[in-house]
């Protein structure tokens, strides 16, 4: 964004970027913050600020709402699942600010990031035929480069390390660490809660939704399954968790964008029903990771892609059922409605 607005014609004095990472920000206070912003407004001239990873300063929320009410400002703020979600940052905001969720990402996006292009080529029946370009020149089907994303998933860092396996589950590691060791464990021991205090059972968890991606689950049948299927049979462990423990665990990954869940429309009864929802993972190359490659469960797969395209394109998701019958999705907007079996 910073970026775009420079190329728009914002002259550089007009942003002011902090990451609060860099040490150089790191051991300021909000009053700190407050001084190094107003001595860098450009009098009668809207400012931009970027303010990355802002809660690692104490009482950051008081210098930012100042800077809405003191200045003429536009403020973008980024911040880690570690500290705060982002329910957590309305409210520290009085409610005034606007949510950019951000997803891995798309087909189209993977092909530009990976340094592809689609062309439309002569086939030799005389029809027109879509395939891929690298940057060399070469070109590849379509569905080889599909194949390719539903393989390695739309993390954008993948496209530094390049579509080599062992780099690839590198990065992914990563990526996972990141999001069950601190924005999960370590945010509840921050917090002083005591709802995840299981890494092992967290694991599990993650793991069962990974392999059900797409599939009917209720949060009182978890723990029972994985009692069932030997998958908690630690020493000193006796029967299945309690729902109410799932449930716990379940929404700490859905509070961290690691699972989503959409909710079963009776489209007959025009209702939410209250079980056998489905989850679906934010990225299938993490999927990849924690399972393994494997193409037997592909159907449910593009069910994950799909899913995910629907969210990008703007649509409330939700599966649906007419009497007895499934409808993979129902996709609707405020003047659009779309029904996908």
């Amino acid at each position: 964004m910073a970026g775009h607005l420079r190329e728009t014609g914002i002259s550089a004095e007009r942003i002011v970027e902090m990451n609060f990472e860099s040490y150089e920000f790191q051991k300021m206070s909000s009053d700190d913050v407050y001084r190094y912003v107003k001595e860098r407004i450009v009098p009668g001239k809207r400012m931009y600020l970027f303010l990355d990873e802002i809660q690692r300063i104490d009482g950051w929320e008081d210098a930012v709402n100042a800077f809405r009410v003191d200045f003429d400002c536009d403020i973008y703020v980024t911040g880690s699942n570690a500290y705060l979600f982002s329910s957590e940052y309305a409210t520290y905001l009085s409610g005034r600010c606007v949510e950019i969720k951000m997803l891995p990402l798309s087909f189209r996006e993977f092909l530009y990031f990976h340094g592809f292009e689609v062309k439309e080529t002569h086939s030799a029946f005389g029809g027109m035929h879509r395939q891929v370009f690298d940057q060399n020149g070469e070109r590849y089907e379509l569905g080889e480069a599909f194949e390719a994303f539903l393989r390695f998933g739309g993390m954008p860092g993948i496209a530094d390390v390049g579509l080599v396996q062992e780099r690839a589950l590198a990065l992914l590691d990563g990526i996972y660490s990141t999001v069950v060791i601190r924005d999960i464990l370590e945010r509840e021991k921050r917090r002083g809660q005591k709802r995840i205090t299981d890494p092992a059972l967290l694991r599990k968890i993650i793991l069962f939704l990974a392999d059900n991606v797409g599939s009917n689950v209720s949060i009182a049948s978890i723990g029972n399954t994985l009692k069932n299927e030997g998958l908690l049979a630690e020493k000193g462990r006796e029967g299945a968790p309690s729902a109410h423990t799932v449930q716990a665990y379940v929404n700490a990954l859905l509070e961290s964008y690691f699972f989503y869940e959409i909710k079963r429309f009776d489209i007959k009864g025009k209702e939410y029903l209250r079980t056998l929802g489905k989850y679906y993972i934010v990225d299938v190359g993490l999927r990849n990771y924690l399972l393994g490659f494997r193409s037997r469960d592909s159907g449910h797969v593009l069910e994950n892609v799909v899913y995910f395209e629907l969210l990008r394109r703007g649509y409330d998701v939700a599966i649906g059922k007419i009497d007895n019958a499934e409808v993979d999705f129902i996709a609707t907007t405020s003047d659009e409605k779309n029904i996908f079996k």
